[in-house]
């Protein structure tokens, strides 16, 4: 039978799930945050529009750091 104990050591790269819930978070967030930007860049080209197109692909720039 297995024991467990309220004080015992934890290997932080297991029980750490908050951190890892966040990077996971984050990582959605920023790849939906692409996603939009590409969706909206696409429709500045369609209509062309330099200035939304050149804001936007500013924009783009920092996720694809």
């Amino acid at each position: 039978m297995k024991k467990y104990y309220l004080n015992a050591p934890q290997n932080p790269m297991v029980t750490d799930h908050s951190t890892l819930a966040e990077m996971v978070l984050d990582k959605a967030l920023r790849d939906f945050q692409k996603e939009r930007l590409l969706k909206e860049i696409d429709y500045s080209l369609e209509t062309k529009n330099k200035e939304v197109f050149i804001r936007l692909t500013e924009e783009l720039q920092k996720y694809l750091e």
